[in-house]
């Protein structure tokens, strides 16, 4: 039985070992927050921003950056249609509501004209996620939000390592949340962190971040309001410092992997990989292909293909309005078409090339003229 290729785990050091063991051997009392601090200013110098607060998830980072936004019942939020419920979940914890457009069927991102065609007088923010590193038009986005004055906001948990014309994706927004779950390229287990170069917004949602507790209030216990409880550990932001410390190995491996699949099935008929517009870099966290209609190639076929060669792989996003909980939106039919054909494909850090060849031969093997 040849051996499973999972489709992705973190890269685990000594390094993020020996600082896990400092923060739970010494980081407590007056030295509780030290990694904590250390790993948002790590953060904050990579991605080029004024302001970071580290979170238990980006989730959370994007909750707490909606409601020091205003988001509440009545508002909108437009999003892709394409899209985990991550997204889309904090936008109904306020009470608002996530309207779902299209996605372009080249970047699998929201469509900056289906987006504009959505905006209606209770639309409060526009939410761009960059879908599996892939990068969404900002210049457009920003262009509608400035228009319209609305937030143009960005959810960049699978964008580190992805560059927009010489800016960090998550950077660009009026903010912008990442996720450090243990799949993602970098990772403090479980986590996220809120970004922006918003000062007063910065500080809406430090008070936010620690139940409502301002840092200019005197009293002791003494909440202004209701806030939230999203902070991540000091033993996590340890294993963060030591990812910060390797983000250019980490990044730059992420993109070898991606490469290699670009290298080895170019020119294969009928296929589509993640897109790299002139100007741009991606960060490449999860590579995917789509297959063209005339393939025939469905997903449960890809599954079940690469089930049987011992790999894993996962499932493009479904529609968020083909979910149970939203009302269905067909009419966005990028979003509801490409699911049916498309596969992320395995890309952990320590892939050999071998394992990168097990996986290409499955695709070939489906093509019937590879």
């Amino acid at each position: 039985m040849t051996t499973r290729i999972h489709y992705t785990k973190p890269s685990i050091t000594e390094l993020e070992v020996g600082y896990a063991t400092d923060a739970a051997r010494n980081g407590w009392g007056e030295h509780c927050y030290d990694y904590i601090h250390r790993f948002e200013a790590l953060f904050r110098e990579h991605l080029g921003v004024k302001f970071a607060i580290a979170t238990s998830s980006c989730t959370g980072a994007l909750h707490m950056g909606l409601a020091a936004l205003g988001v509440g019942p009545g508002d909108e939020v437009i999003l892709a249609d394409t899209d985990w419920i991550a997204s889309a979940a904090p936008i109904t914890y306020l009470g608002a509501t996530p309207v779902f457009v299209d996605i372009r069927p080249d970047s699998w991102c929201i469509d900056p004209d289906a987006a504009a065609a959505a905006i209606t007088p209770r639309t409060k923010a526009i939410l761009a996620v960059h879908l599996y590193g892939n990068l969404c038009d900002m210049d457009r986005l920003l262009d509608i939000g400035e228009q319209h004055g609305i937030a143009v906001i960005e959810d960049a948990a699978e964008a580190i390592g992805s560059i927009y014309h010489g800016r960090r994706a998550g950077s660009i927004g009026r903010f912008g949340a990442f996720s450090f779950h243990g799949t993602k390229t970098l990772t403090t287990g479980e986590g996220g962190i809120f970004v922006t170069d918003d000062a007063d917004l910065h500080e809406r949602v430090l008070t936010l971040s620690n139940h409502g507790r301002a840092r200019s209030q005197s009293k002791q216990f003494w909440p202004d309001r209701v806030g939230f409880k999203y902070k991540m550990s000091n033993v996590q932001a340890a294993i963060g410092c030591a990812q910060m410390e390797r983000i250019g190995e980490l990044i730059a491996r992420k993109r070898a992997i991606f490469a290699a699949y670009r290298e080895q099935l170019a020119g294969l008929p009928g296929i589509a990989l993640n897109p790299e517009p002139e100007g741009t870099q991606i960060g490449a966290w999860m590579p995917t292909v789509v297959f063209a209609p005339e393939t025939d190639i469905s997903r449960e076929r890809l599954q079940a293909a690469f089930a049987a060669a011992n790999i894993d792989a996962r499932v493009f996003f479904y529609p968020l309005s083909g979910l149970p909980m939203f009302t269905p939106h067909p009419e966005n039919r990028h979003a509801w078409d490409l699911p049916n054909r498309a596969i992320n494909l395995p890309s952990y850090h320590d892939m050999s090339g071998e394992d990168v060849d097990r996986v290409v031969a499955v695709i070939k093997d489906l093509l019937p003229h590879a």
